[in-house]
Order: C-alpha cells, then sequence, then structure tokens
C-alpha cells in the first residue's frame, strides 16, 4: 500500500521541507507541532500558552490524517525546560484524557526560542 501525505490546513504551516503527516497502511505517523497559529505567527511568552498551541496543531493533524488524538498510541513531548514537566501534563490531559492513554517519551531538548514540539503516531485500523 502506497503512502498518503497529509498536509492540514487548519494547522500551522510546516516549519521545513517535510509533510504535515504520512499515512502508510493503518497508521498516520504525524510530524512535530510546534506552538505556531495557523497564519504562521508563533505563540510567544506563556508556557501553557504554548502548549495548547502545540496540541491544538497535533489535533487538526491528526483530523486531517483521517483520525483523531483518542487514536494515538505512541506521543512524542520535547520541552526546552524540564521544569515546565507538571503544567504539561496538565495541558496534554486537556487533548488525550486520563484513560486508554498513549504510549508517551518526553525529553528535554534544545529547542530554540520556543518552548515545547510535540509528534505523534496514530493507528487507524479497525
Amino acid at each position: 500500500m502506497p503512502k498518503k501525505i497529509v498536509m492540514a490546513d487548519r494547522a500551522a504551516p510546516p516549519g521545513g521541507p517535510y509533510s504535515h503527516a504520512v499515512v502508510a497502511g493503518d497508521h498516520a505517523y504525524l510530524a512535530g507541532a510546534c506552538p505556531v497559529l495557523p497564519d504562521g505567527t508563533w505563540v510567544r511568552g506563556d508556557f501553557v500558552a504554548q502548549a495548547r498551541a502545540a496540541f491544538t496543531n497535533l489535533a487538526r493533524v491528526a483530523e486531517a490524517a483521517g483520525g483523531d488524538l483518542g487514536r494515538a498510541v505512541r506521543v512524542g513531548v520535547y520541552l526546552r525546560d524540564f521544569a515546565d514537566f507538571p503544567a504539561m501534563n496538565e495541558v496534554y490531559q486537556e487533548f488525550f484524557g486520563t484513560e486508554n492513554l498513549p504510549a508517551r517519551t518526553t525529553l528535554p531538548v534544545a529547542l530554540d526560542g520556543f518552548d515545547i514540539e510535540v509528534d505523534a503516531v496514530l493507528y487507524l485500523g479497525e
């Protein structure tokens, strides 16, 4: 089965030469989503506002790929400052709930000019 490229017009534009997501078989692989508005404007300042913007972009890409965040089987969270981990968990629960959660890895990374990036893999099968 060939891969299907997904570009989500309701999400922030990609920050480089990559697709928002690729669907291959029963899985959708969502690229990293950053705190950027659909018009390309970066969300700055408050960590919680940045996190909500990043997760909103991820959710919009999931929808464009034919699923939703409830179908996530793996999530990656990348934080500039690991002190934001508790606040990230609160925002994370707004998008993923508290039950039937996907596997997740959270790592501190050297993000430049923003505080969070998130990616995911969705299972789209029955």
